[in-house]
């Protein structure tokens, strides 16, 4: 592990960056890149992991460098690779400093750690706006902004989230939006036609079609009678608490399984019948083994801001899985899933169970509805995303590359 207090580097981690280092954009195959990001590696796996896991696994060095956490007495970066390949970089500030004090330090803990690792040629990828704050000086050979969200929608956003976004836009030689809606939104922001590019939540089919088969069911969900509803994800302002309240008190003999951590709203404000069943976070590992035991998987949104332009990575999740889904009329659920009668569609408690009853039916032709799951998926996995954008990001490098070519020959 490497802090940014000064401490050296081992030999060994000094010529293991020398050797990938070299050859970094031969054949536009290999680059180094830089993730400002403000979620956490380490707290739910979703589309930056999926992404960045990619990248790293093709032999790109990739360093994510998180929101900081203010527990230190004296400033300092944590790093540590994970399983994907991923430096992941956690900055630890002291508490009681100032905005201006907090950009400045995380400024220099990002240069420190780029210069330890030899990183001066590289691609920066930003998931928030607001890292422009402490990056604005780096000079990226490629800048790219994978928006996934309308984060300015969801509590608690600065209210300079929209300024800064707006800076990065002009900044970016790529924007990637995490679905239709979105793209929609943010297509005439960027000033250059064709940068900016719609990249939907896509699924690791082979993941979750274990849950399929026969999976062994978790302790603590194998006790709990059937039917279930299965919802995982994290639960915070998106989550349809009045829904799921009201179909656990309008259906008692259907059981309601919620995996995921409760953040940014009071645990207080959750329904507390008898069958709802809080179960809490779960692995990504283990997700397969949850869902295997559910008989429909829901989307419980809320019709609110904060999911105007969301495109949850769970639907197609969900289908992998094989099982039957009922969301809220989430548009990028709507379209393409709901239109194609993948996905039930379902805002109130009545539409709810009239749906789950269609689904539970005996006689619900689930061979043909697989079917349809699966040709849709055949064309949504992360591993082709992940190629797309990476073709995309090495034809930046090039153009770059040529650029710079022609601009040596103007000063010979």
């Amino acid at each position: 592990m490497y802090s940014s207090k000064g401490q050296k580097m081992s030999e060994t981690e000094q010529h293991k960056d020398e050797d990938l280092t070299a050859g970094r954009h031969a054949g536009g195959q290999k680059f180094d890149l830089v993730c400002l990001s403000h979620l956490r590696w380490d707290f739910v796996y979703q589309r930056p992991q999926h992404l960045l896991g990619r990248a790293a696994q093709a032999g790109n060095r990739v360093f994510f460098f998180e929101e900081p956490i203010f527990d230190a007495d004296e400033a300092r970066l944590n790093t540590g690779a994970r399983d994907e390949g991923v430096i992941v970089a956690v900055p630890h500030l002291p508490h009681g400093m100032s905005a201006e004090e907090i950009n400045r330090t995380l400024a220099r803990l990002l240069d420190e750690m780029l210069a330890a690792h030899k990183v001066d040629d590289f691609a920066l990828w930003y998931y928030t706006p607001m890292a422009l704050q402490f990056s604005s000086h780096l000079r990226p050979r490629v800048t790219i902004y994978d928006c996934m969200d309308e984060l300015s929608m969801f509590k608690g956003a600065s209210p300079e989230l929209r300024d800064y976004e707006n800076k990065l836009f002009k900044r970016a030689d790529l924007v990637f939006t995490g679905g239709q809606s979105l793209y929609e939104a943010k297509r005439e922001q960027h000033p250059e036609h064709g940068a900016i590019h719609c990249f939907p939540s896509s699924v690791d089919v082979a993941h979750f079609a274990v849950a399929r088969g026969a999976v062994e069911e978790p302790a603590d969900q194998a006790g709990i009678p059937r039917p279930r509803f299965g919802f995982f994800g994290v639960v915070d302002e998106r989550f349809d608490v009045e829904l799921l309240g009201g179909l656990a008190k309008a259906r008692p003999d259907w059981q309601f399984v919620i995996i995921g951590p409760v953040v940014k709203i009071d645990e207080a404000s959750l329904p507390r019948e008898a069958n709802i069943h809080y179960l809490g976070g779960k692995t990504y590992a283990e997700l397969p083994s949850y869902i295997g035991g559910w008989d429909v998987a829901t989307l419980l949104f809320a019709r609110n801001e904060s999911t105007r332009f969301i495109s949850p990575t769970k639907t197609p999740e969900y289908l992998a899985a094989g099982r039957n889904v009922i969301s809220t009329s989430i548009r990028d659920v709507v379209r393409p899933y709901g239109e194609q009668n993948l996905v039930s569609i379902a805002d109130t408690v009545d539409d709810f169970t009239r749906a789950a009853d269609v689904v539970l039916r005996t006689d619900f032709d689930r061979a043909a509805w697989l079917n349809r799951v699966d040709n849709q998926l055949k064309q949504n996995s992360w591993d082709r995303t992940w190629q797309r954008m990476n073709d995309l990001i090495g034809d930046r490098f090039a153009a770059h590359d040529e650029s710079d070519t022609s601009q040596n020959r103007l000063h010979r």
